[in-house]
């Protein structure tokens, strides 16, 4: 089985790419949506984060999101230590749900595949790249939040030129050249390749 990355920036498409994954019949772990899972319910790191954060980013037990990115993302310390207790407990538990799947690939999306150091124990990486601008008015209407909050946020990501250049497929998600064939032929050279493992 083939363990392959999904990774993009903010706002690029990686969630409508790995639907599409989905609906082919590939499993696909969400890594940001596991991670917020294991900050409400894995006690070792919700014990580690109230030490290094304090009590208050917990609300009766539940995880105060809003406390807590107020804490890290205007401090690129505190937010890599918050990366450096959230990523291996997310790596453990994406391992143990890969033992799982008997899928012949499957797909782990990421924003921060390289960054974490992920992309070490993953076969490829595909990469989704969009336009700024498009990125930008993606995330605005997602998330209701101004373009000076898209653009810190983009700010702090791996420049897009850089990351596309360490994938090993890239798909162009920017409404001008269609989604769904690029993703139909790599679903079949992905198919290809386990075939060969």
């Amino acid at each position: 089985m083939l363990k392959i990355g999904l990774t993009g920036g903010i706002g690029s498409g990686k969630s409508t790419v790995a639907k599409v994954f989905e609906v082919l019949g590939i499993p696909v772990y969400y890594a940001d949506d596991a991670a917020k899972k294991l900050m409400n319910e894995d006690a070792a790191l919700k014990q580690k984060i109230k030490l290094q954060f304090g009590e208050s980013v917990y609300a009766n037990e539940h995880l105060n999101k809003k406390a807590l990115a107020d804490i890290v993302f205007n401090d690129p310390e505190k937010l890599a230590l918050l990366n450096a207790l959230v990523h291996p407990a997310t790596l453990k538990d994406v391992e143990s749900w890969m033992q799982s799947q008997s899928s012949p690939y499957i797909i782990k999306e990421a924003a921060l595949i390289f960054e974490s150091g992920a992309h070490q124990n993953l076969d490829y990486v595909i990469g989704i790249t969009a336009p700024a601008p498009l990125r930008i008015q993606r995330t605005m209407q997602r998330d209701g939040i101004t373009r000076e909050a898209v653009v810190a946020r983009m700010d702090k990501q791996m420049d897009d030129t850089i990351k596309m250049k360490l994938c090993d497929f890239i798909i162009t998600n920017d409404e001008q050249e269609m989604l769904l064939p690029q993703l139909l032929a790599l679903h079949d050279k992905l198919l290809s390749l386990s075939k060969n493992t």
